[in-house]
Order: structure tokens, then C-alpha cells, then sequence
């Protein structure tokens, strides 16, 4: 009984400590309603916050097509006098078309070695190396969206992949301006850099371009649309759905079901074809020397040629048959009259006759 009174008394106490201690970290801070404060921004890396640098080394390799080679040679002195700003080295292997950044001792920045992973990726996928520098301010971003595989059928995705850029590249254009992000389709990937939001809204734009879901030019007028919205400080705790159009696919030519008709249930299977051993079996050829097949099958063969050359025959001296004459459509009035004609024609004859004898 009392082991158990003090398992009870024991259970209470921590019940209690475990109740004020609840809550303990959602005090009031004395900054939390400062309005000078702006919680959003992203301060600049200070050197004095890492004195001691990094304890480990970190390093990231990528690789790169064959045709980035001569471009990297020319530009990696830039690449590289950017990146030792930061404390970070990077090397170009051309042997096996790889770079690789890594950390130094004078790295003190610990976030700095992704941002230089960025860059190489970005670098790789055909973006020039004075943009791709960009991205190691703490500002600019960057995304990379693979549309190689999405869709399989090679002509789709290249009609997709130009819906995307547009006549003139002018509806890739339009997203740079409304997302405030550098755009670059290259081959299977898009690269994208700018702020988190304009990232975020590119991936969608470009996954609903391959995917076929909606056309850019959509993605841009609701752009339009809350651009224009977002001036208005009284729309903004309230929803822009009533604002923005609904795009409804129509026409869209669907496959018709190949309804094949269906054949009567039989639980027995269809009869054996006779092979070909069967066959001459049953002619008698299969017992026969190869002397007599060879001269059966020559003999077959004349008889063929000689029915095809009188096929032909008969259609050249059709040519030279007459027509037959229709004399069954006559009518009775015009039977008389040629009768009649011809009667005519004789007593005419005898005339003459009788008149040539009259004269000698």
C-alpha cells in the first residue's frame, strides 16, 4: 500500500512540475512589439560572429557537359577570384569535366560553401559565370526544375518547351519582369535565381507548361491581376480568388475507347493448325526424293507463268475485239421505214438496168 501511495504521490509532483514548466518559452520578449524591428530581412554575414572559422572541411563537385568545356577555361579566373573572397577555393577538372568547391581556413561563413555549390550547378547548366556570381549574395536564390522527365514523347516536350519561351522569347520576358527572376531554359533543366516567392512561382509556371495543365500566358495575367491587387492596402487581409479568372479547358479532342467486341466464352481451346510436316503428309509429298520436289516445284512454277501469259494475252486482244451493235433497241416505225428504203433502192436498180438493156 504505501509503495503504491508513493508512486502516486511521485506521479502528482511531476504531473505539477511538468504544468509550470509549460509554456515557459512563449513569454512575452521585450522585443517581440518593437516596430523598428523588421523580422524579414536577412542580415549580412559579419566575420567577427566566426572568429575561429570552421572546424571540418565541406566540399560539393558537379559535373558539366562536354560543350561548357572551352567557356569554364576562360571564365574560371573570375569564377575563382569571387569565390576567394568568401574563403572558399574551387578547382576545374577538365579530365573528368568536374568542379568542386571546399571550405579553407579562412572560411568563416558556414552558410557560403551551398551558396558555392549553387554556383557550380548553375554554371554547369549553361548559365554565363558574371550572372551565376550573383547568387552568392544573400539575397538571390536559385532553383533548378528538371522537365526532362516529366513527359516522355520527345516532340511534346519540345512543343512545351517552346510554349514556354514564346515567339521572341517574349513570354519568358513577361514572367522575368512579374517574378523579378533571370530565367534560363537550357536543354532539360530550368534555372531560375532571384527571391524565394519569384522561385516559387516559376516552378509552378514551368511544371504547368510541361505538364500541360495551364498555358503560361494564364500564369501571367493572374500575375497581372495581383500586381494590381497588392496596391490596395484594404484588399489586403481578404481573399483575391473573386478577382482572379477561372481558365476552363474546351475542345479538347479526347481518345475514343477501343470498344473491341468480345468473343463468346469457349472453356475448350481453338484447334491445332496443322504444321507444315502435316501437310505433306497428307499430299503424299513428304515421302517423296528431292529429285521429284524440286521438279514438282518447277512444274508448279510453268503452270503459273503459262496462266499469267494467257491472262495478259486475253487483255491485249481485248483491245481489238468490235463493239457489239445494239439493234435490239429499234423501234417498229423505224424498222418500216428502213424497209421501205431499201425497197425504194432496188426498183431504182431495176430501172436502171432495164434502161442500160433497152439502150445496147
Amino acid at each position: 500500500m504505501a509503495s503504491a501511495d508513493e508512486a502516486n504521490a511521485a506521479a502528482e509532483g511531476t504531473e505539477g512540475k511538468n504544468w509550470q514548466r509549460k509554456g515557459k518559452h512563449k513569454k512575452e520578449k521585450p522585443w517581440d512589439d518593437d516596430p523598428n524591428i523588421d523580422r524579414w530581412t536577412v542580415e549580412k554575414f559579419d566575420p567577427s560572429w566566426n572568429e575561429g572559422g570552421l572546424l571540418e572541411v565541406s566540399s560539393f563537385s558537379t559535373l558539366f557537359p562536354q560543350y561548357r568545356e572551352k567557356y569554364l577555361q576562360e571564365t574560371w579566373p573570375i569564377v575563382k577570384g569571387a569565390l576567394k573572397e568568401f574563403g572558399v577555393s574551387c578547382e576545374l577538372n577538365l579530365v573528368e569535366g568536374s568542379m568542386t568547391v571546399s571550405t579553407t581556413r579562412k572560411t568563416r561563413d558556414p552558410y557560403i560553401i551551398l551558396k558555392a555549390r549553387d554556383l557550380i550547378k548553375l554554371l554547369s547548366r549553361s548559365v554565363p559565370a558574371p550572372q551565376a556570381i550573383k547568387v552568392l549574395n544573400d539575397e538571390m536564390n536559385c532553383d533548378i526544375v528538371k522537365i526532362g522527365s516529366i513527359i516522355r514523347n520527345k516532340e511534346r516536350f519540345v512543343k512545351r518547351r517552346e510554349r514556354l519561351l514564346g515567339p521572341n522569347l517574349s513570354t519568358l520576358k513577361a514572367i522575368e519582369i512579374l517574378t523579378g527572376c533571370y530565367i534560363l531554359v537550357q536543354g532539360n533543366t530550368v534555372a531560375a535565381m532571384g527571391s524565394f516567392k519569384g522561385l516559387k512561382q516559376v516552378r509552378k509556371i514551368v511544371e504547368d507548361c510541361i505538364k500541360n495543365i495551364k498555358h503560361p500566358v494564364y500564369h501571367i495575367k493572374e500575375l497581372l491581376i495581383k500586381r494590381e491587387l497588392a496596391k490596395n492596402p484594404a484588399l489586403a487581409t481578404e481573399s483575391w480568388d473573386r478577382f482572379l479568372p477561372n481558365f476552363k479547358k474546351k475542345n479538347v479532342k479526347q481518345k475514343k475507347p477501343n470498344t473491341k467486341e468480345k468473343k463468346q466464352y469457349t472453356p475448350f481451346p481453338p484447334p491445332q493448325q496443322p504444321s507444315k510436316i502435316d501437310l505433306e503428309l497428307e499430299s503424299g509429298e513428304y515421302f517423296m526424293s528431292d529429285k521429284k520436289k524440286s521438279a514438282k516445284k518447277w512444274q508448279e512454277k510453268l503452270d503459273k507463268q503459262s496462266e499469267k501469259s494467257e491472262e495478259k494475252k486475253r487483255k491485249r486482244e481485248a483491245a481489238f475485239v468490235p463493239p457489239k451493235e445494239n439493234t435490239a433497241g429499234l423501234s417498229e416505225s423505224a424498222k418500216s421505214t428502213n424497209d421501205n428504203e431499201i425497197a425504194d433502192i432496188t426498183k431504182s436498180l431495176k430501172l436502171c438496168f432495164l434502161r442500160e438493156s433497152m439502150c445496147c
